[in-house]
């Protein structure tokens, strides 16, 4: 990490507000950038540090070489991966924007959009969703992803785009479309009702980082490059968001042991602490 990140202000936390977005400076330098990029290369190859086990119980390659790669819980088998998802300068950037004293790691993600130079116009879209959509037996929207570009980052290599003020929305029915590829008839549901739909492009150098809202609606066209698009993501939650059950399942609920309960908090070993405001000197 570089040193010295500015600090936040309070024009980033009405930013963030306003928009449910905000993009950071650099936050990696050049030598940890190549760093990921190479773990992204040993990842899918199933190269994995020390004894770590993959979260899925074995990494399967899609089938269709345009298809994006997408891995949960990187930072079990990748140091690289784990240094930044756990970094405490992006954890305290967190904890501003959710006004929160500390930070855990949800989870992460490690996505790798192919380049689909010529291969048309809906190859590798990514479908406008809400994250917290498919994160709802955790106890509150008051999380943030940090998603980090891993080389410059537009919409010609398949950048993501928001939804300005979609946060403010709420959740949205069946915003669990991630991997839905016609984005046109998402943006027709989800503004059948006459919500006003404003899309911004979040335009990032390598090294620098887009936080959004778990309720900002985001998505990404083709990479149409011939160069793979490379990212690695960490999303955050407050100190204190614990299980709801009976609403939907997602994952992590199997980390809590083997009978999790309601109200159990999402703070064990698999939940890291980021950055805490009670243990900073």
């Amino acid at each position: 990490m570089e040193k010295n990140i500015p600090k936040l202000t309070e024009q980033d936390l009405q930013s963030y507000n306003e928009k449910g977005y905000w993009i950071s400076p650099k936050l990696l330098d050049d030598e940890q950038i190549e760093r990921l990029r190479k773990a992204h290369d040993r990842i899918w190859s199933g190269d994995y540090d020390g004894d770590g086990f993959d979260y899925y119980g074995g990494w399967s390659m899609p089938a269709d070489p345009l298809k994006i790669r997408k891995l949960d819980n990187a930072w079990w088998i990748n140091d690289e991966v784990r240094n930044v998802v756990t970094d405490p300068i992006i954890g305290e950037m967190a904890a501003y924007l959710m006004q929160t004293e500390e930070v855990r790691l949800w989870h992460d993600q490690l996505i790798y959009k192919p380049g689909a130079s010529g291969a048309g116009t809906k190859a590798g879209n990514v479908g406008w969703h809400q994250d917290y959509g498919y994160w709802q037996a955790s106890s509150t929207t008051n999380m943030v992803t940090v998603w980090i570009a891993l080389q410059d980052t537009d919409l010609t290599n398949g950048g993501m785009m928001s939804i300005n003020g979609s946060h403010k929305w709420g959740l949205i029915p069946d915003s669990d479309t991630f991997f839905d590829q016609d984005m046109e008839k998402l943006k027709q549901r989800y503004t059948s009702d006459g919500r006003e739909w404003v899309e911004e492009p979040c335009i990032l150098k390598a090294g620098h980082a887009s936080f959004h809202h778990s309720l900002t609606f985001h998505g990404s066209g083709p990479n149409m490059t011939d160069q793979p698009r490379l990212s690695v993501v960490a999303h955050l939650m407050p100190h204190d968001t614990f299980y709801r059950p009976g609403v939907q399942y997602h994952g992590n609920i199997k980390l809590l042991g083997p009978r999790p309960y309601a109200g159990q908090r999402f703070d064990n070993e698999y939940f890291p602490v980021l950055y805490s405001a009670r243990n900073k000197s």
